[in-house]
């Protein structure tokens, strides 16, 4: 283990020893060599993403989500234009560098014209300095490219898993959830310009080692600059959450393995790809109470305080146990920024917090 940790370029074979790892000791060599690479390539520094998640509508029915079209339980809710530009002013007068824009999938004309006012009024507000991340799913080019026009300049389109088998049975097999289409937005999105994040869930039912590590290969392949991944936390409310939990796989012990991988991925991929940005996902802390701390240990430097206004928040859970729901945004950011110290990290106060590998391209 050591003769890998030391070696400058690691194999697949590699990649596949080190995510086999069970011993603690060895563990904490690996996150302990990750966070020295992140140290040496992105710094000790991490960058927050003011996470406004304002709507919950959604035309996928992906097997594993809460926000699922066909999970009727949902309240649905949209924000207005008014509140979401009263959250970016708030992240900018609190000094954080960025903002992201998420929501539920949507492709029809409102939503596009939407989002574009939106990010032409979120750079009006800031003056042109809040760096601006969309999450908004697969999109046409002309559209991607109206959006990057507009201001938009890093987007985070999650792929879930790269085996094209399991992809099929974690979601619907029709044509609005196909994996070749998702593929194709990645590389869209690199073509025009973005900064290009994407990402998958650790620990599926069906899923191996040699999966993930494939994962991350495929990460290298589409050149990616930053990645949001983390374990796959239950909804009791999915028919993947109902087969879990039948199938007695949401026991406490299963779902520590689940939050081990997601470290392990972290760490490894920061081993392997070094000057990417990799986020310690809200994920990571709903399976255990200083999960982005430990995220950061082992090699994320990004992080997405939720500040969605407080009345929608509970409404927009893609998995149960959802943390900070109760925290307004204020609380969150004194909350977080004790977790970033506590690791020996500072925030990036103030800074776009752009990939390092996307600027060494440009």
């Amino acid at each position: 283990m050591e003769q890998i940790l030391e070696k400058e370029n690691l194999t697949k074979d590699d990649l596949i020893y080190l995510m086999k790892l069970t011993k603690q000791d060895d563990l904490n060599k690996l996150y302990e060599k990750a966070y020295s690479i992140k140290e040496k390539y992105v710094g000790k520094k991490a960058y927050y993403r003011g996470l406004i998640e304002f709507s919950n509508k959604c035309i996928k029915n992906c097997y594993y989500c809460g926000i699922r079209s066909g999970n009727e339980s949902v309240e649905r809710f949209d924000m207005t234009g008014d509140e979401i530009i009263k959250m970016a002013k708030w992240a900018y007068e609190n000094n954080y560098g960025s903002v992201t824009l998420q929501s539920g999938e949507r492709q029809d004309k409102n939503f596009e014209k939407f989002v574009k006012d939106m990010i032409h009024d979120i750079k009006k507000v800031s003056d042109g300095k809040l760096g601006l991340t969309l999450c908004l799913g697969e999109q046409t080019e002309d559209i991607y490219r109206e959006w990057f026009e507009a201001g938009g300049h890093r987007y985070l389109l999650r792929i879930e898993t790269t085996n094209e088998e399991l992809y099929k049975v974690i979601h619907p097999d029709n044509d609005i959830h196909s994996f070749q289409k998702r593929v194709d937005c990645l590389k869209t999105l690199k073509k025009i310009g973005y900064q290009v994040g994407t990402g998958v869930m650790i620990g599926l039912p069906g899923q191996t080692e040699e999966d993930l590590v494939n994962d991350i290969l495929f990460f290298e392949k589409m050149d990616i600059d930053m990645i949001g991944m983390g374990p796959y936390v239950v909804h009791k409310d999915t028919p993947m959450g109902k087969d879990v939990i039948e199938n007695n796989l949401n026991t406490e012990e299963e779902k520590y393995k689940r939050f081990v991988l997601g470290l392990k991925m972290v760490a490894i991929t920061r081993l392997y790809l070094k000057d990417v940005n990799i986020a310690a996902t809200t994920a990571l802390q709903a399976l255990n109470p200083l999960g982005r701390e430990l995220g950061l240990k082992a090699g994320a430097n990004i992080l997405m305080p939720i500040i969605t206004i407080e009345e929608h928040r509970e409404k927009y859970q893609l998995y149960d146990n959802k943390p900070c729901i109760d925290d307004n945004a204020e609380e969150c950011k004194v909350c977080l920024t004790g977790r970033v110290s506590s690791v020996g990290d500072i925030v990036g106060y103030g800074e776009w917090g752009d990939s390092p590998h996307f600027k060494r391209k440009k």
